[in-house]
């Protein structure tokens, strides 16, 4: 089957996933800066990471809406509000909807798509799923490191660097203060625990 874009269901979805995307982004950005006054650099820097990301789909997505430049394009949709005034909460909530998005939402997007004959935005949306898979994975072992209280502490000796100055100290505990360049312990992250990984 292949329709016309203009009456597919598929040009909305890319409308409502360009949205979700967007609000992700949105709140993403909130919750780095809630990280920040809590004093959980690392955290900030993995929500801005990933706040840079989700607006790099919506970017995507929006772009396969090209041909109706100075159009309106009016979509339904249910969106999160996690205003959540604690940051394992926020962690929580982003594993949930990183999960949702590419369980469910991109999964039914992306069958839509190629029942309706758009085989290239079908794997976009496939794509982008399985990143959003990778988000809901990182976000799913830091909440679970602090749910525990185990951010900064291991029961066994662990490589610690500190995401401002690139230090690395090893011991079972992140120093309380950067021995370098002085910035408290928020900063240290496991070494083995890049940004660019899915710590699952």
């Amino acid at each position: 089957m292949s329709l016309p874009f203009v009456n597919s269901e598929t040009r909305l979805n890319l409308m409502r996933a360009f949205a979700g995307e967007s609000q992700a982004r949105n709140r993403y950005t909130f919750a780095a800066g809630l990280a920040r006054r809590q004093g959980l650099y690392v955290l900030e820097e993995v929500f801005t990471f990933t706040a840079n990301q989700e607006q790099a789909h919506a970017k995507a997505f929006y772009d396969q809406l090209q041909e109706f430049s100075g159009q309106t394009i009016q979509v339904d949709g249910t969106y999160p509000v996690d205003l959540f005034p604690d940051v394992l909460e926020q962690l929580r909530a982003a594993v949930h909807n990183e999960y949702q998005e590419w369980e469910h939402d991109y999964a039914r997007f992306a069958a839509k798509a190629e029942e309706e004959g758009f085989s290239n935005i079908c794997q976009l949306f496939r794509q982008i799923a399985s990143i959003e898979k990778v988000h809901g994975q990182r976000f799913s072992a830091l909440a679970e490191l602090m749910a525990q209280d185990a951010l900064f502490v291991s029961p066994k000796n662990e490589r610690w660097m500190c995401l401002n100055c690139g230090h690395m100290v090893e011991g079972t505990a992140a120093p309380a203060v950067c021995p370098v360049c002085r910035k408290p312990q928020g900063y240290f992250i496991r070494s083995g625990e890049a940004l660019t990984r899915p710590m699952a």
